[in-house]
């Protein structure tokens, strides 16, 4: 039954692990684990937290939720994909929550996202409804990224002026695209600041590219899922709150470096993907523009 440990060996397999990434989150990440015990309170789970070399001493809040709860240190920082793989790797039930350290799952979450994949069995990954502190749907659920992906994403100034137009439209699911009757709905990729992921889907793919060192990585796998013939869907039912870029502010020009670099592998790995692609040095022209100018903002704007 569900929530159920058993034993495999000398080894207790619980139903559901969840892998958190942490890098100098704060008492966020405090948060995050009090919410996950919230949420699965009365069943058997796991987790582990990998940390990537936090200077904040918030690697700590894990000996509180101890012997749930497991640390591992990484004496530098190897980025998220790594990370997840390297929690997903420490445990073994067969499913897997992927969850960002500023990120609260709200009562019943889990419980709704496991209902999901009970129902649908070819569906790899489920993600949640994700708001802002302030309520505001962060519209976690995207078409695939192309090249107007970075003027028509979800909080780029052109999808805010024109909120309408089937280049931004695409780019965004909401709950109103539900279809009637339904609790989820399938779509190209959902975010990984909270997702919950087959074990065996993960494991045909290889889980994350490593390649990526921050951001993007999501839409990779997720790709690759669709590829593999799983699909991937969004249930809004239920809701996760996300303090969108905690880590990253203490490493603002890193964050914005790989952000680009990121965006062009994916790229060139999922639509010029022949190294002879003329649209390949358009890209990288384009996003290397846009990087300066982003690197230019931040260093016009107040430290956290």
């Amino acid at each position: 039954a569900a929530g159920e440990a058993v034993r495999r060996g000398d080894r207790t397999v619980t139903a559901i692990a969840a892998v958190i990434v942490n890098y100098n989150a704060g008492d966020e990440l405090q948060a995050a684990l009090a919410s996950l015990a919230q949420t699965l309170e009365g069943r058997e789970w796991e987790a582990v937290v990998v940390d990537n070399a936090s200077a904040d001493g918030s690697a700590a809040f894990v000996a509180a939720f101890a012997p749930r709860v497991r640390l591992v240190a990484n004496p530098t920082n190897v980025g998220f994909g790594r990370g997840v793989n390297q929690g997903v790797a420490a445990t073994a039930a067969p499913l897997v929550l992927v969850m960002n350290p500023d990120c609260r799952l709200t009562p019943g979450a889990v419980a709704a996202l496991e209902g999901e994949l009970a129902r649908h069995p070819r569906c790899a990954v489920v993600g949640p409804r994700i708001l802002d502190p302030d309520g505001a749907v962060q519209r976690s659920a995207r078409g695939d990224p192309d090249m107007l992906t970075g003027l028509f994403g979800r909080s780029t100034r052109l999808t805010r002026l024109f909120p309408s137009l089937a280049e931004a439209t695409r780019n965004i699911v909401t709950a109103d695209d539900l279809p009637a009757g339904e609790a989820s709905l399938a779509v190209d990729w959902v975010s990984g600041a909270c997702m919950l992921a087959r074990r065996a889907a993960l494991a045909q793919v290889r889980g994350f590219d490593e390649g990526y060192f921050l951001y993007w990585e999501d839409a990779d796998l997720c790709r690759r899922l669709r590829a593999a013939g799983w699909h991937v869907r969004y249930a809004p039912g239920a809701t996760a709150v996300h303090t969108v870029g905690r880590s990253s502010r203490t490493a603002r020009a890193a964050s914005i470096r790989a952000f680009h670099q990121s965006a062009y592998r994916y790229y060139i790995t999922h639509v010029a993907t022949g190294p002879l692609d003329p649209r390949r040095p358009l890209a990288r022209a384009v996003l290397a523009a846009r990087c300066r100018l982003r690197l230019l903002a931040a260093a016009r704007q107040p430290s956290a």
